[in-house]
């Protein structure tokens, strides 16, 4: 069912140059995957930060006229909590550790990936919902179209944006599409009934939890009929949050959809969902084990060790080509077969 790439990592935070003099990059992770002109694309998320003085912590973000400001705290200061890798917590205000854009690698065979010449290296935050970076961009090709939904983050919260472009070269941005807490958006490759469909992850506080949600749309902008179909499960390798990869694929049995899942320990998996074709809303069947673990050592040790997090792959027949972000820091590759998958899954009435 399971191939990984034997060249793995293929990109890694050597592959690329930081944005700015006298900054390092920290991870590359967590790519949205398309074809574009006979080539495989990624676009990457990449996150930087400034190189680290002795005895201080500093941090990026970009203000409200999309210029950097570097933050910087002494490192011994009671106030200041870096405990995880990810994020600062400075008196109870929560800062992300570095700051985040994407970027623009492509492919002849798959597997060797480059920075174009002829289009935009980077993406970066602008406005005031994306002062602290823009993260984990799905693509979807749809009516000739790319749709690129990604994670705004900023001290106003995580919600999605949605980006599109013909070309790669020309981008329209529209407002925020899900307001906080939310990401994990993936569109669905086509229309059911006339109307675009999504994923989401919308995360509760105190109430609710970690969950995957779909909706839909007439315009792609005004989204509704919000309804929870995949909740976390106690006890199991998903047991504290769920959210989708990218659109599902198309089978004859129903929507095939990659999700991933962490448990108490932040150990994150991937399993898979079945979903009506007509009514996607619906949960045919869900992988009861995981079809992919952190099981190698690029998997299991890094900037946030033991995880395995996708959010695109291409498609060919029965052969899906899937990239994932390994250990947040890394990006590798695997090939995985549709009908092995579909026929891991165990129907959701007992599944779920």
């Amino acid at each position: 069912m399971l191939i990984r790439f034997e060249n793995n990592p293929i990109l890694t935070k050597h592959s690329l140059k930081p944005s700015f003099d006298n900054w390092i990059i920290e991870c590359v992770l967590n790519p949205g995957v398309f074809k574009f002109e006979g080539k495989t694309w990624m676009l990457l998320r990449v996150a930087e930060r400034p190189f680290q003085q002795n005895g201080q912590v500093s941090f990026p973000i970009f203000d409200h006229q999309g210029d950097i400001e570097v933050k910087v705290f002494d490192d011994q200061d009671p106030d200041l909590d870096v405990s995880d890798p990810r994020m600062i917590i400075y008196k109870k205000e929560t800062f992300l550790s570095t700051i985040s854009h994407l970027r623009l690698v492509c492919s002849d065979d798959g597997q060797n990936f480059y920075e174009p010449e002829d289009r935009p290296a980077s993406l970066f935050g602008q406005g005031s919902y994306e002062t602290y970076g823009i993260e984990d961009c799905r693509v979807t090709f749809l009516e000739d179209q790319y749709l690129l939904t990604y994670t705004q983050v900023s001290d106003k919260g995580v919600g999605v944006g949605l980006m599109v472009t013909k070309d790669w070269l020309n981008f329209e941005r529209t407002d925020m599409i899900l307001p906080p807490h939310n990401k994990d958006c993936a569109i669905f490759e086509e229309k059911i009934d006339g109307q675009y469909f999504c994923f989401h992850r919308p995360s509760g506080l105190g109430l609710g939890g970690n969950f995957i949600w779909i909706a839909s749309s007439p315009d792609l902008k005004h989204w509704g009929n919000h309804k929870c179909i995949v909740q976390t499960r106690p006890g199991m390798w998903d047991s504290i949050r769920v959210g989708a990869g990218t659109g599902p694929i198309r089978t004859s049995e129903g929507w095939l959809a990659i999700y991933h899942g962490a448990n108490e320990k932040h150990r994150y998996c991937l399993g898979a969902l079945l979903l009506d074709l007509h009514d996607p809303s619906i949960v045919i069947a869900r992988s009861v084990d995981p079809i992919m673990e952190p099981d190698f050592e690029y998997e299991q040790n890094g900037f946030f060790s033991n995880v395995i997090f996708t959010n695109g792959h291409v498609v060919e027949g029965d052969k899906i080509t899937m990239y994932y972000g390994a250990a947040d820091e890394v990006i590798c590759g695997a090939t995985l077969s549709v009908a092995a998958i579909l026929k891991s899954l165990v129907p959701a009435s007992v599944s779920i």
